[in-house]
């Protein structure tokens, strides 16, 4: 019947008449919301006999909300055979098929319309064509994501509080030319000097300081037969690890382990101090060293050199004959246990770092937000108390007081990265992409970006990339991301490990169990997040996602 009155229209001379929604397939219908936009395909078709040799028509799609606003999409025009124009000609004995790809503005309303409007022209005469719906309703479950930012973790600047911090020190005893003994004035230099003192101090605190083991190494120069060299730098060996064990046992740590080593003919630290010297002749002189493995041919090719060899002779030869000995520790700072009771006892004898580590140590926003302010007042030069002050408005929904905090943080340092991420999260609040996007560029590095970029990329729509950023983070976001991306399974896992979870953490749950036809779980949950947040009961009274379940 709709045929034969299509029929009858179009056959009246002067006349295009209606077309139905029949006509037209859109794809997705219900049409579906991505990064702010409605997107849509219209594959539509112009029966036979419709399109009059001399018509012009202009197709134009609308997306007609609830409230009276409406969106246009861009229009396509199409002519009749005799038209002389560039538009796709459509024959009049047999019709034509036509596509259109449209993209609207999303105007925060779920209950919208699609219609197909249409300017129509025979020759010069105007002819009416009455609008067509073509698909009903939006799925906007994508631009949840405003609500789930608001659960987003803010970056917060990390501490770089270590309790147990590995620790070296070096001594050094140099010896004359051919000679093994340790001398006084050598043993009174101040390397050996602060060495003694370390050991001292090592067993006065044992609490702060732990004693892993003493380093011995000595050295022969490599002027000289290697035989004499090996004894040389084996008697070095022999006489400094002596003196090191009675160090140790006048300091009570006897029980230390020492490792002791030597090196007949230290070739290598002779390049180095050649190649860090201002010799004349050292680029021949590395190059010697490059070309000649065996040690005797090296020593007679240098000495050839005789400017440069009395140069190293005189510089760098002497500084070879030496001995080395490193003290290996550990120096062991405040426990949990102590930190807290220092806080409360005179937090000013912590330092910055045991002081954000105090506040990453409890998960009261109130006890958090006073140690980042005792924090700013004890070091107001460390701008991470202040980032971590705004991470705190930021999950109160004070947005304004976060930015009022990033930027203090950036002004005591220009490159903290995760005020920069910051910036970028609250731009995304405002649902300023571009911008946050840009901000989010500078923030290389900064602790907690992954999350911040799974954000930034639901909000463009890059669903499968959001949810690899998200990657091992359990969140309303990512959970809407697997949603998005069809991943139940691992959104159904993503929602159950959500810590304080929300309304919006049951919302995603309805909507997840709609989807998988679990009407009873989804009115469950949607009667969960109604009580927690009353805005969403009007919110899913319009989403077609929950239509079973609250018609």
């Amino acid at each position: 019947m709709s045929a034969a009155s299509l029929l009858l229209l179009t056959s009246c001379s002067g006349k295009l008449g209606a077309l139905s929604a029949d006509n037209f397939t859109v794809t997705p219908n219900p049409l579906e919301t991505m990064a702010g936009k409605v997107p849509a395909t219209v594959n539509g078709t112009f029966p036979e006999k419709y399109m009059k040799k001399k018509a012009v028509v202009t197709v134009t799609p609308e997306l007609r909300y609830l409230d009276g606003q409406v969106a246009r999409g861009e229009g396509a025009t199409f002519q009749g055979e005799s038209v002389q124009g560039n538009d796709q000609t459509i024959l009049y004995q047999v019709g034509g098929r036509y596509s259109i790809k449209t993209n609207f503005d999303y105007l925060d309303c779920n209950k919208a319309d699609m219609y197909l409007t249409f300017n129509a022209k025979i020759g010069k005469k105007s002819v009416e064509v009455p609008a067509v719906k073509v698909a009903e309703g939006i799925i906007a479950t994508s631009e949840l994501y405003k609500n789930t930012l608001k659960s987003a973790q803010a970056p917060i600047a990390p501490d770089a509080f270590q309790r147990i911090n590995a620790q070296k020190q070096e001594a050094n005893i140099k010896f004359l030319i051919q000679q093994a003994i340790l001398r006084q004035s050598e043993l009174k230099n101040n390397s050996v000097q602060e060495f003694v003192k370390l050991l001292e101090q090592i067993n006065n605190d044992r609490e702060g300081l732990k004693l892993n083991e003493v380093e011995v190494s000595a050295y022969a120069s490599p002027d000289g037969g290697y035989d004499l060299n090996d004894k040389l730098a084996a008697q070095r060996q022999k006489n400094t690890q002596q003196y090191v064990e009675q160090q140790l046992k006048k300091a009570k740590l006897s029980d230390a382990t020492v490792d002791a080593k030597y090196t007949a003919e230290d070739w290598e630290g002779f390049q180095e101090l050649v190649n860090a010297s201002n010799i004349q002749d050292k680029d021949v002189i590395l190059r010697v060293l490059s070309m000649y493995k065996d040690p005797q041919e090296r020593e007679q090719q240098i000495k050839n050199i005789s400017a440069a060899f009395r140069e190293l002779a005189d510089g760098i030869l002497p500084q070879l004959r030496r001995s080395r000995m490193i003290i290996n520790y550990e120096t062991v700072g405040r426990s949990d246990e102590q930190i807290q009771e220092q806080l409360k006892a005179d937090a000013s004898k912590l330092n910055v770092e045991e002081m954000l580590y105090a506040a990453a140590l409890t998960d009261n926003a109130n006890e958090k937000e006073n140690i980042y302010k005792t924090t700013t007042k004890l070091y107001p030069n460390d701008a991470r108390a202040y980032n971590n002050l705004a991470t705190i408005e930021y999950a109160k929904g004070n947005y304004d007081a976060a930015k009022k905090f990033v930027e203090q943080a950036q002004q005591v340092s220009a490159n903290i990265p995760e005020a920069a991420a910051n910036l970028g999260l609250l731009a995304l609040q405002k649902g300023d992409i571009q911008n946050a996007e840009a901000l989010i560029a500078k923030a290389s590095g900064a602790n907690g970006l992954n999350e911040v970029m799974g954000n930034l990329n639901l909000a463009k729509g890059n669903y499968a990339q959001a949810e690899q950023d998200f990657k091992d983070i359990y969140s309303n976001s990512a959970a809407l991301a697997q949603i998005l991306n069809k991943n139940y399974a691992s959104a159904a896992v993503t929602l159950k490990y959500i810590k304080n979870g929300d309304a919006t953490t049951d919302y995603l749950k309805a909507i997840l169990a709609a989807r998988m036809g679990n009407t009873s779980d989804a009115t469950e949950a949607l009667r969960s997040a109604v009580a927690k947040d009353p805005n969403y009961a009007k919110y899913s009274a319009t989403d077609l996602e929950l239509k079973r379940i609250t018609k």
